[in-house]
């Protein structure tokens, strides 16, 4: 009916649609549009996305995971977070142990997966050069999380996913409205401090450089995980 508020998955819709549209870095546009032109040799035959990627999962979760940026040869040639590279080898199995993903991998938009309780966003949207946003780059994106946070209500816990992406969402917050503790809290891994209604934890990103090191373990990954659903179960089960 006219005038009825929109559902939170038609709000995301649009943000979402608002994100895929975005050209406001100029060096992430060219770098993007540039890796969707040159390719990887083993996906030459393969149309890349090249646009920004926009955040996806349930419209209703408790859980939203921050990204840092879209991997060059993954979500930036598939076109969703954590889908097509080693960071999604090594992310959606975790989240399928923990219950917030109905299958242990993340290979295509069209492959099956669903996300449960649980939404992924980024500090920066586009695929920046070596993997690093610059700090602009992501002020400039933040709008766009900030918007996440208003639009998933019913938020409980946030995952910030390595550094870029605990400093990118304590940049929101603060955009958001909250205050922050002082000092400011420091990224380090299974990290956790309460902001607002939210419980934040930090954990490392899952790159290969970080999973192959042996800095970040399945052992650690599903430790915060299991983090995660304690804190869900003090707030009790879901509504409907």
């Amino acid at each position: 009916m006219p005038g009825q508020p929109l559902r939170p998955d038609e709000q995301l819709a649009l943000l979402n649609a608002a994100i895929t549209q975005c050209r406001h870095c100029p060096r992430l546009v060219a770098h993007r549009e540039r890796i969707a032109r040159v390719k990887r040799r083993a996906y030459l035959g393969e149309e890349y996305w090249g646009r920004p990627v926009p955040g996806n999962g349930d419209p209703q979760a408790r859980v939203l995971l921050v990204g840092l940026a879209p991997g060059a040869h993954g979500s930036n040639r598939t076109g969703r977070m954590f889908t097509g590279d080693g960071s999604a080898e090594f992310l959606i199995p975790a989240l399928h142990r923990a219950g917030f993903a109905n299958q242990n991998a993340s290979t295509r938009v069209n492959d099956g997966l669903a996300l449960r309780d649980l939404y992924i966003a980024a500090a920066a949207h586009c695929a920046p050069p070596g993997n690093r946003p610059t700090p602009l780059e992501i002020r400039r994106c933040r709008p766009y999380l900030i918007e996440h946070l208003a639009v998933l209500s019913r938020l409980q816990i946030i995952v910030c996913l390595g550094a870029v992406a605990w400093d990118g969402f304590l940049g929101a917050a603060g955009g958001y409205g909250l205050a922050m503790p002082k000092p400011r809290p420091k990224f380090r891994h299974m990290g956790r401090i309460e902001l607002g209604r939210w419980a934040v934890i930090a954990t490392y990103h899952p790159s290969r450089q970080n999973t192959q090191t042996g800095r970040l373990t399945a052992a650690m990954l599903d430790e915060v995980f299991q983090l995660v659903r304690s804190e869900l179960a003090i707030y009790g089960p879901r509504s409907s």
